[in-house]
Parts: C-alpha cells; structure tokens; sequence
C-alpha cells in the first residue's frame, strides 16, 4: 500500500452511496459475528476486527480473530488499535474547542499561530485559515513533496518540523484557497501543529488536557506505556504478515492518535448528547456543515465526513496506518453510533456503513490464494531486474525465505508463492509469473493485474545497472509527484524549469504506449501546473489503471512517475 495514502484513504468516497437509511434497531449479534468471521477466517481479509454498536439503551461489542496472527489472544473491547485519520475528528475538536475559549477564531490564518520564518502560501488576498485546514479546501496537497522516509516501514517517523517548514516556504498553491476540496493529510497535520503551538503544549498534551480528560478516554493516547502497549494489537498487511507501527510526530493531528472501541464509543455517546460532557458546545460546532466534497450527496464539517441520505446524516471518518483500518460514525437523529477496528491493512469501512444501513453493500473481496512451501533455494533464480518500460523497472529481491518486488520510485512489497513460479500480491489484486527457457534460465516475469498480463524481461546484471543510470534525475529539472494519487477525476502535475527548454510531457500506459500529451514545445523558466482529466488524445475516457508520466526536456532530461487512475 502507498505509504502515505494508508493514512489518509478515504474509501468510502469511491463506494455506492446508500438513498435510504433503515429504521434503527439493535443488530444481531450472530450476524455481526457472520460478517468477521465471513471476512477473517473465510476470504481471509483480515486478523482481528472488533466491532461496538451504541445507542441510547447501551453497547454491543462484537469481535473475532487475533491481537496477532500466530497467537491466541482476541481483542476485545480494550484492546488499541492505531485510529489513522479518525485523530482528524480530535484536531477539529480541539480546534472548536478553543474558538468556545476564546483563544482563537475559525477564519485566523494559519500564519499567525507560527514561527515568523516561515512563509505559509496563499493566493490573492486570501490567506489559508484554520477552517480551510480541517475542512480540506487550503490548496495544500495531499503530502509534502519532500516527504522521503529513511524506513518505508515507519514512514513519518523522521518527517520533521523543520522540513514541514521548508516546505510551505517553497510551495506555490495549484489553485485559490478555498476554491476546492482536496484530502491533506500536510493541511490537518498543520492545524494540528499550529493548535499546540497556540496552547503552549506538544499536540498529545493539549489532547489529554483539552479531550481525554473530560470524555474520560483513559485508554487513548499516542505514546503508550506498559500497560496500554500491552493491549496493542499487532498490525497487519493484507497479507497478514505483521507490521511495524507507525510513528508521526510531526503531522500528529492527521493521524497519530491510538484507541480502544470503548473509548471511541464514548466519544460517539458524547457527540450524540448521550453523555453529559463540557466539551459539548465544541462537539456540536464540529457537526455544523461548512462545504461540500468533490462527492456528490458528502458534506464535510470540521473534520467529520457528512453522509446525507434520505434526510438523514451520517457523521463518519475512516482510517488507515501501516497495519490497521478503523471506522466511526453515528446518526445524531437516531441516536446511534459504529465503531469498527480491525488490525490489518484490509478495509473496514462497508461493515461500518452496512450495521448503519444493511441495504449498504459489503465488499466481496476474493479469497487470497494458498500459500505454498517452496525451496528458499528456489527464489534466487528470480532475482533481478525486469523492465517493462525502459524507465519502469521491477527489482525482485530475495530476504531470507522471503521475496519481494519493488517498481520504480514505489514501496517494497512481498510476494507470495501459490505455485513454484506464480506469486500473489496482498496489497493490491495481482499476481506475477516467473518464465523460463528450455534450460530452465528466468527470462522474464508477467504481471498479471487488472485483467491484463505485462511481460517484463530480465535484465542482465550489467544492463540493470546501465539502465539505473539512465534513470537518475538531473539536478537542473525537476517533476513532481502528481496529487491527488490515486484520482478518480483530476489531477495536478507540476514541474520546474531553472532554464528555457523544449519541453515534452506525456503520459503513457504501462505498455510504453503514449496516451497523451499535456506540454509540447519551448518553455520558459518557472514552475508550471497542469491539470489531467484521465481522458485521452482522442477523447476517450481511459481505463482505471496504473499510468506513468514522463518529462524530457531537450534530448537529455528525463524524469518518469506512477500515477494511479480509479474509477
């Protein structure tokens, strides 16, 4: 999984939206424990999921699977989970929460809560205001582009103030502030940051003095002593392989926050008045709609998701780390609220929606294949690399009995063996195959995804190498990230110039065919956004699907990117 979008996903944005909402009533505990045992044991989609029902008659709590996969323990109702981008939900509190003070308003610009050094980019007469942040609409994007973890695995860790700073002093806005909605993890990490800097205080402290203590959420915290790591559940990739948990100092308030389904459950029961809290004005002021998303029927407030169906809302957020998913969310009018907690990187987000509304579809995810035992031995012919465009290139390499594939400028990922020479992915739908001549030489691999098969040939040693150098950018050009990534309707591509240059930038599939250009010709020095619609030079919408952008400027200047288009 992307290592940024698995905090920030929000996948409900791209899922059918329900038109009715049915009559609220007590869920059946057999059928909740259906759905988890359906999801763990049968399509293998997951390790542990705990879930909590709440209304004004009491809690259920349901659960099944492991705090681990190879132990016996089953989470239970006090057992953490990290919360991912639900900790947005607490930022936008505690942001209401010192406007009732007094202490600042909605509309003050970012600006005036930090340091003097740094520059905070704006457009015309219009600054961005911490509104703008918890609501999505500043123009920031998703992640800094100088976001380069040292450890893929703990991938904020070494994120630090100083190079936040260093960005928002460089970054020129795509568009007006306030123009549009567009998910920041960077945006809701800087309110987070600029409301602790107000309060004197690091981001955890202001949420214990200002939150925990008054909803009484004894079990959620950040950092995490003996007692409460000892309910830690392991997380999770797809796969079910555990995981590393992630460590975000510096964006905190985007997603740092960990929690039990009893204490979020006391957090939704707050939120609906059904406990008696000093937090409620604020609570309320956070339930006020502010704008729409780019999702027709979702609304947001501060930092709560807005689902308005059949007169009806549904206040709801999702998140995402490493190894873990969760999900939040009631209906004010009826008094009721989901929790659900699951402990790997398989989404949870439908079961949430569905014990809201069970006319909301579950996923069908297809069970993951068998694993096979294989020969350790057997994988070292699989090493190397294989191209399946010049500037696309997948390395193959082996840990211990394990192997792993990672594509240019991507994550590592493991595969797994169903075969001696097919492997599955878990974090995405696809698979790969090995192939050999009559001597038994590897002499390329398939990727099989999407419904179509990518043949990637090996590369000798001494090419693989070449072909690295080819690859490395030159420091006189630069093309960024494109954002947001995936898309399902646009996207913006930016690129800088020190110096006037014939500039050609094009996408193309991963066949190495081009599908579109987007600059042709002389440009000037400077930074340039563009903006791609997912359709082609002929006007046709082009399939969901991995796509790279390239950018040549003169014969010499090469750099490539992924992008991901969903639909």
């Amino acid at each position: 999984m992307n290592r940024w979008l698995g905090l920030a996903m929000l996948a409900m944005l791209q899922l059918w939206v329900p038109h009715s909402v049915s009559a609220q009533r007590r869920l059946d505990d057999a059928a909740i424990k259906d759905i988890l045992e359906e999801r763990i044991d049968t399509v293998r989609r997951g390790v542990g999921i705990v879930v909590g029902v709440v209304d004004a008659n009491g809690r259920q709590i349901i659960s099944h699977g492991r705090m681990i996969r190879d132990g016996d323990r089953q989470p239970g109702s006090d057992a953490l989970f990290e919360i991912g981008s639900i900790t947005k939900v607490f930022t936008s509190v505690l942001l209401a929460d010192m406007v009732e003070r007094g202490e600042l308003a909605l509309d003050d610009p970012v600006a005036d809560f930090l340091p003097e050094s740094v520059r905070v980019p704006g457009s015309e007469g219009r600054a961005i205001t911490l509104r703008d942040l918890a609501t999505h609409r500043s123009g920031l994007p998703r992640m800094p582009d100088n976001f380069a973890p040292a450890d893929d695995a703990n991938p904020y860790a070494d994120y630090t103030v100083e190079r936040m700073y260093q960005f928002l002093n460089g970054y020129s806005l795509p568009r007006d502030v306030g123009a549009q909605f567009e998910y920041s993890n960077l945006g809701v990490g800087l309110l987070g940051h600029a409301l602790a800097l107000r309060a004197g205080m690091d981001y955890e402290t202001l949420f214990i003095e200002r939150i925990a203590k008054s909803l009484g959420l004894v079990d959620t915290r950040i950092v995490l002593g003996a007692d409460l790591r000892s309910r830690l559940a392991t997380g999770h990739n797809m796969g079910g392989n555990p995981v590393a948990n992630w460590d975000i100092p510096t964006l905190a308030g985007a997603g740092a926050i960990r929690s039990t389904t009893n204490d979020m459950l006391d957090f939704l029961m707050a939120n609906m008045g059904l406990h008696e809290t000093d937090l409620a004005p604020a609570l309320t002021a956070t339930h006020v709609r502010q704008n729409n998303t780019d999702i027709p029927g979702m609304s947001i407030g501060l930092g709560w998701l807005i689902l308005n169906t059949a007169g009806h809302r549904i206040y709801w957020h999702n998140g995402g780390t490493g190894g873990y998913r969760t999900f939040a969310g009631f209906d004010p009018d009826r008094q009721f609220g989901v929790v659900v907690m699951g402990n790997s990187t398989n989404d949870v987000t439908d079961i949430g929606f569905h014990l809201f509304d069970s006319s909301f579809p579950l996923a069908t995810p297809q069970p993951l294949p068998e694993v096979v035992d294989l020969d350790p031995a057997l994988l070292d012919a699989y090493v190397g690399e294989y191209e399946i465009v010049p500037e696309f290139i997948l390395t193959v390499t082996k840990e211990g009995d394990r192997l792993f594939v990672q594509a240019t400028d991507q994550g590592k990922f493991e595969v797994f063996p169903m075969s001696d020479t097919r492997f599955f992915y878990t974090v995405v739908e696809a698979q790969i195959t090995f192939v050999k001549d009559e001597s038994g030489e590897v002499t390329h691999l398939t990727l099989h995804q999407g419904g179509i098969d990518q043949d990637a040939r090996k590369l000798p040693a001494s090419t693989a190498v070449l072909e690295h150098h080819i690859t490395a950018l030159p420091e006189q050009f630069r093309l960024h990230q494109n954002y947001p990534n995936p898309f399902n309707s646009d996207t913006v591509i930016r690129f800088s110039l020190p110096a006037a240059g014939d500039v050609d930038l094009a996408i193309f599939n991963l066949a190495g065919q081009r599908v579109t250009t987007l600059a042709d010709g002389i440009r000037a020095a400077g930074s340039y956004t563009l903006r791609w619609d997912g359709w082609d030079d002929e006007g046709r919408a082009l399939a969901a699907g991995v796509y790279l952008y390239r950018l040549r400027v003169g014969k010499q200047q090469i750099e490539m990117r992924k992008l991901v288009l969903i639909r």
